[in-house]
């Protein structure tokens, strides 16, 4: 009998139930795994990309850590370099792979989270055409996360080249002419730097201060890491470099201002306003090319539909524990508990007292069934 009419089947929702959820695999979600997977939790890792490690894979060319390999571990596996090396982003890719492979972590490539929330019993995250129901959910998605672009660059000339540092590749691939690098921390010096070698450079934005590379006679990071890890936002000294962080950018490290005009880079005031499609820098108007915005980033939580992010977006959270709904957490944030919180090298602290409050919390509900 033929049908009077075409049909076509209604698009399916598969539905996947795991015990704790962990959204992001990069080195937070990486680290949050390893200590997962220590005490036997069941969990799945959601990762966006094609690859892990891909973040770091489409960074600009010349990237390397500020922080060299001996503090640039996750926990349970060295990183495999000198101890003062400094990692470029290539070898941080990889190393990242090799550390879901060397521990078999179970991560859902391409896999891209557009929602999460709670329908009365548990979480519920859905990703493409898959909704996953959790017991616990770990939000590793990082600091980085939406670029950060002032207002003035829509003001801009059309004719003026505009790009956010997290899509710079290299200087071959942007117009000929002079740039403006806007953002004096040590991604928009970095790139200033390397800029300078082909062409017409400035950098706009205040002195952020500068902490030479070596001390002597040992690596910066030498001296300062112990302090870095035990200043925790427990302690009155945390509390204060956090709010300096906060107020300002982070101290250039091993670039003096010396080494951006041995450079070639022209250093110049904050930009302040438009004039005619063209930057104003302090009253000084400029003609770039092309503007590299290295300003930075913003939290993008937007896909998450519960009340847990205060007035300015950011998860409000005790220690990467959600303060406002059981079973939710954090990590990866910047000064989530240390100021090295947000590294590679420091996540493995807050990953491992998440997984631990994690395991708690799955103990206390075994206890009351």
């Amino acid at each position: 009998m033929r049908p009077s009419a075409r049909t076509f089947p209604l698009p399916s929702t598969r539905v996947e139930r795991v015990e704790t959820l962990v959204i992001g695999g990069g080195q937070a979600g990486l680290a949050v795994g390893h200590h997962l997977a220590a005490r036997d939790v069941d969990f799945v890792i959601l990762d966006a990309e094609r690859r892990t490690g891909d973040v770091w894979r489409r960074r600009w060319g010349s990237l390397r850590l500020f922080t060299p390999a001996a503090f640039s571990s996750l926990p349970g596996m060295v990183f495999p370099a000198p101890p003062a090396h400094l990692p470029d982003k290539d070898e941080v890719a990889d190393y990242l792979e090799r550390y879901a492979e060397r521990f078999d972590l179970p991560v859902r490539h391409d896999t891209r989270v557009e929602s999460l929330g709670w329908d009365g019993d548990r979480y519920v995250v859905r990703a493409g055409d898959t909704r996953f129901e959790a017991d616990h959910v770990v939000v590793a998605t990082g600091p980085f996360q939406r670029p950060n672009v002032p207002n003035v660059a829509a003001r801009l000339a059309p004719s003026v080249h505009q790009i956010h540092s997290s899509q710079y590749r290299s200087p071959f691939d942007l117009p000929d002419g002079p740039v403006l690098v806007v953002g004096a921390g040590n991604s928009g010096a970095q790139i200033a730097l390397e800029l300078a070698r082909f062409r017409k450079v400035w950098l706009a934005g205040r002195d952020t201060g500068h902490l030479p590379r070596r001390l002597l006679g040992r690596d910066l990071f030498d001296w300062i890491w112990p302090v870095m890890t035990r200043c925790t936002l427990d302690t009155p000294l945390g509390r204060r470099l956090r709010e300096r962080a906060a107020r300002g950018g982070d101290a250039l490290i091993g670039i003096p201002e010396r080494a951006l005009g041995a450079g070639g880079v022209v250093r110049v005031g904050r930009v302040t306003e438009e004039r005619g499609g063209l930057p104003v820098c302090e009253g000084t108007v400029l003609e770039p090319r092309v503007v590299v915005w290295c300003t930075g980033f913003t939290p993008d939580y937007g896909w998450i539909d519960l009340p847990v992010l205060d007035d300015e977006g950011r998860p409000r959270h005790r220690r990467g524990v959600a303060t406002d709904l059981p079973g939710l957490y954090f990590v990866g944030l910047r000064f989530q508990h240390r100021m090295t919180s947000s590294l590679v090298g420091g996540v493995g602290a807050d990953a491992a007292f998440v997984a631990e409050q994690v395991m708690r919390r799955i103990e206390t509900a075994t206890v009351a069934v």
